[in-house]
């Protein structure tokens, strides 16, 4: 198949990439790398059927352009991050409004079928016990920022179920649930690789808030494969689907395993929301997904617990000045990235 990936260079969608070329895919990324890296395509960017594109789903002519002749896209090309969303609303809403609406219509006029990458941040304050896909959406203000991208993508949902019923586009959704592994940055207010870096920096932790906010962290690589499977998958069009992880944990807890994992020394210190993130934030108390649905539909399971994604995100921060110890990931000799 000829498979194309907007936002194919960032930390999902070079995994998605990566696995559809073991699949036997062509596949076409599209990226602006405003977020994404060519690093993060380092692995397979010499593969003849890996093509890349520059550029923005901003521009119509070119995303028109490139998902002409494509058999399915996926389009995960969205501004990232609780830092980015707050600092810069404007950029989130023009990208995950007018930006799925360009994939959305290029789609339609080459007749492709595309699978739209949302957010469990679209159920918002909702705390129910194992969040199902027709959850109530419990959101603050629109004039708070926090919000917004949690706004903008339940538009692109909305924008892709209202495709399929007036266009007869077969449109699919998925929705991760705090996805982590190798290539996330923790530059963009990811938690498990920023907690990482520090425990192997030997610096301290910082838990914002009081630490007791709970979610469940799912590992790339079981929701990957599981959006492949999605996107071909008959019974799921029309559909929302969530992919999430199994074990609910507050971030204080992943603090302390993340200290036992790598056997850092370092201590864990608690900073007001205000300071990370301005005056006026919302923070989701708790997060955890049903994820039956996709059990039904392609057999999705998340298997891959929290130590072990700990281990393989300190193995991917890890600089060579790292000395490998028996009891976790790493003990740091030196500075890491």
């Amino acid at each position: 198949m000829r498979s194309v990936i907007t936002g194919g260079a960032g930390f999902i969608g070079s995994h998605l990439a990566e696995h559809l070329l073991a699949l036997g895919d062509e596949v076409v990324v599209l990226d602006d790398f405003s977020t994404g890296a060519r690093a993060n395509l380092g692995p397979f960017a010499d593969d003849p059927r890996l093509e890349i594109v520059e550029g923005s789903v901003l521009a119509p002519r070119l995303v028109a352009q490139t998902i002409r002749g494509a058999d399915r896209v996926f389009h995960l090309a969205a501004a990232v991050g609780v830092h980015r969303i707050i600092e810069r609303p404007l950029e989130g809403l023009r990208i995950n409004l007018h930006g799925t609406e360009n994939v959305l219509d290029a789609c339609r006029d080459a007749e492709v079928p595309p699978l739209i990458v949302s957010t469990s941040e679209v159920y918002g304050k909702n705390t129910a016990d194992k969040l199902s896909e027709d959850a109530d959406r419990i959101l603050g203000s629109p004039l708070t920022a926090r919000w917004t991208y949690a706004a903008a993508k339940g538009l692109d949902e909305s924008f892709a179920h209202a495709y399929g019923k007036e266009y007869g586009l077969p449109t699919r959704i998925v929705r991760p649930f705090n996805t982590v592994g190798p290539r996330q940055t923790g530059r963009y207010g990811m938690v498990v690789p920023r907690l990482v870096a520090q425990a192997l920096r030997g610096e301290p932790l910082t838990v914002y808030g009081d630490g007791l906010q709970t979610r469940c962290f799912s590992y790339v690589g079981d929701v990957v494969p599981a959006m492949e499977r999605l996107s071909v998958c008959a019974d799921a069009v029309g559909q929302a689907v969530n992919l999430g992880g199994a074990e609910e944990i507050s971030i204080l807890d992943l603090a302390r395993r993340i200290l036992a994992v790598t056997g850092s020394p370092s201590d864990i210190v608690h900073v007001p929301y205000e300071l990370a993130y301005g005056d006026g934030f919302e923070e989701m108390r708790r997060r955890v997904p049903d994820n039956s649905r996709a059990g039904a539909l392609v057999g999705y399971e998340p298997r891959t617990g929290i130590d072990e994604m700990i281990r393989r995100v300190g193995e991917a921060v890890a600089d060579p000045g790292v000395v490998r110890v028996a009891a976790g990931v790493a003990r740091t000799t030196a500075g890491v990235p």
